[in-house]
């Protein structure tokens, strides 16, 4: 019976982290369809020659794609010297005062409803087991094994940025001459639509919310990038 709770506490932990990951993809991208959109459409305001609306595309790509990660990098970094700190400081005092410390996982058992018997021995039985990640969990609910790569989470940022940011880009390079802002407005808006409907999916909300927020702020945006591109680009060419 143990074995199966512990099981289906590590599934429910390995399925929390991959929607964790799946929702940051979803936002990641997002931002990359977003902030591309507007930087080559804004530029098709200003002129309708391709190189340059690839140029900017491209370059915009590529810094926003340096830009998640590093965020990415730097978030994440600090995070883990934060949980490696506290997980240092709680394996000293283990050392130092282990009964000090079983008391206070007994305590914290005992406040979660257990006798004061069980939860003595539920405390003893796990710092047996492992006492380092049984205070952890209790007390920290950091998961020693469990810390995430900032290596990683800074590639994942960046390849969905750059997923995202590939669309836009592609769509307006590849639209007809006269029609590529439309194009590539109308394509935009279907991918922000799809990601709302799958971001309230992950997190149970209301899909018609979601899309509709998404789909507003995307075109408004795109609005925005536009007038402006006609503006300036017109005024000071």
């Amino acid at each position: 019976m143990a074995s199966t709770a512990h099981a289906g506490e590590q599934h429910s932990g390995g399925m929390a982290s991959r929607l964790n990951w799946l929702r940051a993809g979803v936002l990641g991208a997002n931002d990359g369809i977003v902030s591309t959109a507007g930087l080559v459409v804004g530029v098709a305001g200003a002129t309708s020659s391709r190189g340059a609306i690839f140029t900017a595309g491209l370059a915009g790509l590529v810094a926003g794609a340096v830009s998640m990660a590093l965020g990415e990098y730097i978030s994440v970094s600090s995070q883990r010297d934060s949980e490696k700190s506290q997980l240092a400081l709680e394996a000293s005092e283990l050392s130092e005062m282990p009964e000090e410390e079983l008391d206070e996982l007994t305590d914290i058992y005992r406040r979660k409803g257990l006798s004061v018997a069980t939860a003595r021995l539920v405390a003893e039985e796990l710092t047996e087991h492992d006492a380092l990640a049984a205070h952890a969990d209790a007390e920290l609910r950091i998961d020693p094994g469990g810390l995430t790569n900032p290596w990683h989470a800074a590639g994942a940022s960046a390849v969905a940025f750059t997923v995202g940011a590939f669309l836009p880009l592609a769509a307006i390079l590849l639209a007809p001459a006269g029609a590529q802002v439309p194009i590539t407005v109308l394509i935009v808006l279907v991918a922000l639509a799809a990601a709302g409907v799958l971001s309230a999916r992950i997190g149970g909300s209301r899909a018609r919310v979601a899309v509709l927020r998404i789909v507003v702020g995307g075109a408004a945006g795109l609005v925005l990038t536009y007038a402006i591109g006609r503006l300036f680009g017109t005024a000071i060419g």
